[in-house]
């Protein structure tokens, strides 16, 4: 009897002391559980911020694309008008070129004792329609050209350097 009470209270005494193991590891266990759930809370936090520097940064970024675009197109736009004002310009000076050919073609027949005032005349009036038209865009560009620079003279009459 002794014995099996002695392996009672062994018994219970190991019993204690698993028990007293068990509350111990759910002390832990809790303090642990309880860790996680900050560690997690403050990754959430972390995360949330993180998104939405993100999200500011892309919308930051998209603002800077769209102006971007933007200046892109108005400079296509302006490389076209003028390549178009370019090609318009070289056609014009391709008339003129042909008009003071003819109006020279006319002087030189002239000189050779032809009567033909009236052609030059209209030849020099069709050349400087035609010269206003291949340089008008240079008095609107820089206005830097003079009156004589432009084929007239101060007076407002035609000057042309073949003539004396």
């Amino acid at each position: 009897m002794d014995h099996l009470a002695a392996e009672k209270e062994a018994a219970r005494a190991q019993l204690s002391s698993v028990e007293s193991q068990l509350r111990c590891m759910k002390k832990k266990s809790s303090a642990q559980a309880k860790k996680i759930k900050e560690l997690e809370a403050r990754l959430d936090f972390e995360l949330a911020k993180t998104k939405s520097k993100a999200e500011k940064a892309k919308a930051e970024e998209e603002a800077i694309v769209a102006v971007y675009r933007a200046d892109i197109e108005a400079a296509q736009v302006q490389a076209r008008e003028e390549a178009e004002t370019a090609q318009t310009r070289a056609h014009w000076i391709a008339e003129l070129a042909k008009c003071q050919s003819r109006r020279e073609t006319l002087e030189e027949i002239h000189a050779r004792g032809f009567d033909l005032t009236d052609e030059i005349m209209k030849a020099k009036k069709h050349e400087a329609d035609i010269g206003a038209l291949a340089f008008s865009d240079d008095d609107d560009d820089d206005g830097s050209k003079s009156g004589s620079e432009n084929g007239e003279d101060l007076d407002g009459e035609e000057v042309f350097p073949e003539e004396n």
